[in-house]
């Protein structure tokens, strides 16, 4: 017979108590910070649950733990789907019990957590564009080998793992309003509001996924669950079609609320945390704050955690996204105009530019560009300002001096 959703959410709930003592064993209980900032510009009391700063850089450890230590005497070994994250859990906890395991990863998988997961002895498959081109793949590896396959989300244990978040969080932070918390199969929301509720039925939940891959936003408003076409996304840890059968099943009885963040969103939330938190966090685990810095969520006088999932991001994406985000800021320009091609005149240029305290990034002459007037070249210029109002003024001293610049 099926399990009614009770004893289901009774299970997950006294699953996390178990993991916990599991969890404390082999994991950090991480940091809250609060957030003046964040809080300023939500009008609410706002804390940051820096899972970016456990073991292997992301919560995901925790379900893994769980998992293997009910497992682990009973499998040759375990095999599983992930875009990064689970697998460098699974990968670590596999160590810790000393089970075999094999990982099979998409093959737009930053190369940071492909090296990752293999430091930790797990043999990684790159296969497929998302996670459910790799979830096929691990299936067929698990009939080939005998391994136990190992959901990364819709798997009880698993789940209790990721709850044991919010024992945490309540332990660290009085009277919780609300938590917000990314999506991606929705493990970790699922665990997190079972737990919550059950210490503060009042506590809201809010799910916060990428517009390229709505598939909780878009399953909830249609009552079951829907596979949607997934775009490429700065939070690849979110990139599923659809939410599991289980997350689903808790997503509907327990989370209050879900929205969806854009890419520039993301981008700006890494920025900020970086800038303003000194956090690095990767595209998922900046959802929530990209929620609250797009005003995607009412919280204003709550008492909120942000659950912060992950800090894995691939540092060579970092500095594209600071310039997106600069750039979407207005704080970042770009100016191109004809110039006359004799000496003085860039030095010049670079010298208004300089003047009103604009830092030049690059700097690029089209001599070939032939809508130049004879005798001239193009210029493109890219520069930091503090703010969008002061391109203008460099603009306007520009245009009084002569030259015709206009801004991209």
């Amino acid at each position: 017979m099926k399990e009614t959703i009770n004893e289901l959410l009774e299970r997950i709930y006294q699953g996390s108590r178990e993991a916990e003592k599991v969890v404390s064993k082999h994991a950090y209980t991480t940091p809250v910070e609060y957030s003046k900032t964040l809080s300023d510009i939500a009008q609410a009391e706002v804390y940051l649950k820096l899972e970016n700063l456990q073991k292997t850089g992301s919560f995901k450890i925790r379900g893994a733990l769980y998992k293997m230590s009910i497992v682990k005497d009973r499998v040759r070994g375990v095999v599983t789907a992930s875009a990064g994250n689970h697998a460098q859990g699974l990968a670590f906890a596999s160590s810790v019990f000393g089970v075999p395991c094999k990982v099979v990863m998409p093959e737009s998988a930053t190369i940071t957590k492909v090296e990752s997961t293999r430091s930790y002895g797990a043999e990684v498959v790159l296969h497929g564009r998302i996670y459910d081109d790799a979830e096929r793949k691990a299936i067929e590896i698990s009939e080939e080998t005998g391994f136990m396959l190992i959901h990364p989300f819709d798997d009880p244990e698993i789940i209790s793992g990721q709850g044991t978040i919010a024992l945490e969080m309540f332990s660290q932070i009085r009277d919780l309003d609300t938590v917000i918390v990314p999506v991606g199969g929705g493990g970790l929301i699922s665990g997190i509001s079972v737990v919550a509720k059950r210490m503060n039925p009042r506590v809201k939940i809010i799910g916060v996924e990428p517009e390229n891959a709505p598939k909780f936003a878009i399953s909830l408003r249609a009552g079951k669950i829907v596979e949607v076409r997934v775009k490429p996304t700065i939070a690849d840890g979110l990139a599923t079609k659809k939410p599991g059968n289980i997350t689903f099943r808790i997503a509907k009885e327990m989370v209050d609320e879900v929205v969806t963040v854009s890419e520039d969103e993301l981008a700006r939330a890494i920025h900020f945390l970086l800038e303003k938190q000194k956090v690095l966090a990767e595209g998922a685990g900046a959802a929530g704050v990209a929620a609250i810095l797009g005003g995607k969520v009412r919280i204003d006088g709550e008492r909120v955690a942000v659950v912060v999932s992950g800090g894995n991001i691939d540092l060579t994406a970092i500095y594209r996204l600071i310039i997106r985000a600069l750039a979407n800021a207005g704080r970042l320009a770009v100016i191109k105009g004809f110039v006359p091609d004799s000496p003085g005149n860039l030095s010049e240029i670079t010298g208004i530019i300089a003047k009103h305290r604009g830092n030049i990034i690059d700097v690029f002459h089209h001599r070939e560009d032939l809508r130049a007037p004879a005798w001239h070249t193009a210029l493109q210029i890219v520069f930091e300002v503090e703010s969008e109002g002061v391109v203008e003024r460099i603009l306007g001293e520009l245009r009084s001096r002569g030259y015709s610049f206009e801004k991209i």
